[in-house]
């Protein structure tokens, strides 16, 4: 589903160029469940916006789904986005004026999706995550939990091949955090691939594989016995 090889990220400071990832080779299999770890500065967030088609390496490939990612231009880009990935935040990034069933039909108003369907498929994700009964409910009435879940719902829309979760539970208390990665477990259950950029291990730990980043190199990558979720929830 996803191959790199041998990626090499750097950015200009002034007259100063920081090279923040070093040569990194990295797959992941279709249904997959992995974990990327490391302290602030090791390229964890770079290597995710590589994935996530929003930044491009210097060197090194990266072919997503059989397609190989290069050269794009921003409609391009913004195209195989929407048809391969699907993505969550630590700060949600809900729209704030618009209910919950908008806010997860947003990437399908984008597609071109007709209203009637895209609300239908809407409120189907919606119930997936546990929150039908809050579609028309703006973000600023519910919980963190509640803003994460109508995130993910949003994600899964579009039926992505690819779910990117970047600290999705960063900003939410432990109990709430085991909640959404129950979620996210069920999801990956159902086959879907996912990849989680965090820096809790016990969020880790709830993975299948863990990759280890330090001063932009792949220091490890094993795989786990998975922790479930469901058994703190």
């Amino acid at each position: 589903m996803i191959e790199i090889k041998d990626l090499h990220k750097s950015y200009q400071m002034g007259k100063n160029s920081l090279h923040v990832l070093k040569g990194i080779n990295f797959d992941v299999k279709e249904g997959e469940f992995v974990s990327i770890m490391g302290s602030s500065g090791s390229g964890k967030s770079t290597l995710l916006n590589i994935i996530g088609i929003l930044d491009e390496a210097d060197e090194g490939s990266y072919t997503l789904d059989n397609v190989p990612i290069k050269n794009l231009n921003e409609t391009i880009a913004s195209q195989y986005r929407n048809k391969f990935l699907g993505f969550v935040f630590q700060s949600f990034n809900l729209i704030n004026y618009k209910t919950a069933l908008d806010n997860v039909a947003l990437p399908l108003y984008y597609q071109g999706m007709a209203r009637k369907e895209r609300m239908e498929r809407s409120m189907h994700y919606l119930e997936k995550v546990g929150l039908a009964n809050w579609a028309k409910h703006l973000p600023n009435e519910m919980s963190g939990g509640q803003k994460q879940r109508v995130a993910i719902a949003r994600a899964l829309a579009s039926d992505p091949k690819v779910l990117l979760a970047d600290e999705p539970t960063g900003a939410l208390d432990t109990k709430t955090s085991y909640e959404v990665m129950d979620l996210i477990q069920q999801i990956n259950d159902e086959g879907k691939t996912v990849l989680v950029v965090t820096h809790e291990p016990d969020i880790a730990e709830m993975t299948k594989r863990i990759v280890f980043l330090k001063d932009g190199q792949i220091e490890e990558d094993k795989l786990v016995n998975q922790i479930r979720a469901s058994q703190y929830v």
